[in-house]
């Protein structure tokens, strides 16, 4: 599939989407969201893909926020169909698909590049990376799951802090802050996450889904996160993954799982 403003690439059970519009760094517009909801899509699909790393390209933004010159003379419905369409088709989506998202950021994640990350299922940082929530300072609120995920990554004091100030914190205070799990050198960011995703991929992607739906059950407004986690317990039980897993234990020797 060839895309405008993405890359997609696969390799050895991973793909590695690239938001790659450099002369804007990276910023997410509606042809742009459209790209990465086919790209996850497409990717999520794939028999061969265990596990998606998206990144941006150059060494300056992941997404450097959305594009602004788009949506600057909108209306209040306009406005609220642009964030109900964007949570649908990439930010809830991305974080609720059945392989892991690892997000690799490299540089500036601001705005919807944050709100990106966030949705990932974890996130790395290279040690230049800034990210920040600014809108406020536009007269406007994320709009893409920034003032639910955030609050939920770093707790509600530090989240509203962001909000409110439009500041950007550094590497190292979002390491601080739990809001990524690794920070490391440029050079390195992409190999640390190819090594993570390899760590990933050693295990039962089926029982990996079921864990991803269990998880973010606990953070779905209505629904028991206990309940889902014994559901999908349960499931596992009926799965060749589980059969094929217990065996190897039992015989003492490394699992081959069938991804069924």
């Amino acid at each position: 599939m060839n895309f405008e403003n993405i890359l997609s690439s696969s390799e050895n059970g991973i793909t590695t989407i690239t938001i790659n519009r450099p002369s804007k760094l990276n910023a997410l517009n509606k042809a742009t969201i459209e790209e990465l909801h086919q790209a996850f899509d497409v990717a999520n699909k794939a028999a061969e893909t265990k596990v998606i790393i998206v990144t941006g390209s150059g060494e300056k933004a992941f997404v450097a926020g959305a594009d602004i010159s788009e949506f600057s003379n909108f209306s209040v419905e306009n406005g609220g169909k642009l964030a109900a369409k964007g949570q649908e088709i990439l930010f809830d989506f991305v974080q609720n698909l059945n392989t892991p998202v690892i997000a690799a950021v490299n540089g500036f994640a601001l705005g919807g590049g944050l709100e990106l990350a966030m949705a990932a299922h974890f996130r790395i940082a290279s040690d230049n990376a800034k990210m920040g929530l600014p809108e406020v300072s536009l007269g406007v609120i994320p709009g893409y799951g920034g003032t639910q995920r955030l609050p939920q990554l770093v707790g509600k004091g530090r989240a509203m802090e962001m909000v409110m100030t439009a500041g950007m914190i550094d590497a190292a205070t979002a390491l601080s802050y739990g809001l990524v799990n690794h920070v490391v050198s440029q050079e390195e960011l992409l190999p640390l996450a190819q090594k993570l995703a390899s760590k990933i991929m050693r295990n039962s992607s089926v029982a990996i889904s079921k864990a991803i739906q269990a998880v973010n059950a606990n953070y779905t407004d209505g629904v028991n996160g206990f309940e889902t986690e014994i559901e999908q317990f349960g499931a596992c039980f009926g799965t060749q993954d589980f059969k094929e897993g217990t065996t190897a234990f039992l015989e003492k020797r490394k699992a081959d799982f069938p991804g069924k």
